[in-house]
C-alpha cells in the first residue's frame, strides 16, 4: 500500500536529514575506491533467448560465454554495455527458480546509459520487434527483458539524471 501524505512528508525529511548527515559537497568527498562497475549478473532462463534481446535488439554485443565455475553446466555469458562496463547472465539448468521478482536487496532495474541518436534507433528496433516498453521521459525508455527484468535505456549523459549532475 503507498505511503500516506503524512508518511511522504516524514519520509521527506528523513531523506532530508540524512543528506544532511551523511552528502558531503563534491570538493569535500574523498576519491573513490572504485574503477567502475565490472559486470552486474543476473539471471536467465535461455541463454539464446537473452543473447537475441540484448545482442540483436538493443545492440550491446556478446563478448563472452563460458562455464560457470560455480555451477557445472552452466553458461556464464556477458554483454559489452560500453566503457569497459559488462552486463553478464548466468542460467542455472536444473534449479526452479521460478520468475523474476522485485524483493529486498533484489533488482529494481538496470540503467543502461545510450547516446541520444542509439537511443532513437534502439525505441524504433523495440517498436519494429513489438516489444513494449514505457517512454517515461524524452530520455528514458523502460522495458522488461525476456525473464522480466527491468531495464532503462537512458540517454542523459554519464553522471547526470534529468539535467542534473548525481555524481
Amino acid at each position: 500500500m503507498a505511503p500516506t501524505q503524512a508518511e511522504v512528508t516524514k519520509l521527506a525529511e528523513i531523506r532530508d536529514e540524512l543528506r544532511e548527515r551523511h552528502l558531503r559537497p563534491a570538493a569535500d568527498r574523498p576519491a573513490t575506491n572504485g574503477r567502475g562497475i565490472h559486470h552486474t549478473a543476473l539471471i536467465s532462463s535461455d541463454v539464446e533467448r537473452t543473447i537475441e534481446f540484448y545482442q540483436d535488439v538493443l545492440g550491446f554485443p556478446l563478448t563472452e560465454l563460458i562455464e560457470n565455475r560455480d555451477y557445472p553446466g552452466s553458461s556464464h555469458f556477458f554483454f559489452d554495455v560500453g566503457n569497459g562496463n559488462a552486463v553478464a547472465f548466468f542460467d542455472l539448468p536444473g534449479l526452479d527458480l521460478g520468475p523474476y521478482a522485485e524483493v529486498l536487496g533484489g533488482l529494481h532495474h538496470l540503467a543502461l546509459s545510450v547516446t541520444p541518436d542509439r537511443w532513437s534507433a534502439i525505441k524504433d528496433k523495440l517498436d519494429e520487434a513489438g516489444v513494449q516498453y514505457l517512454l517515461e521521459s524524452k530520455t528514458s525508455i523502460y522495458l522488461s527483458d525476456p525473464d522480466g527484468a527491468r531495464v532503462e535505456l537512458i540517454s542523459d549523459p554519464l553522471g547526470e539524471m534529468y539535467g542534473e549532475k548525481i555524481g
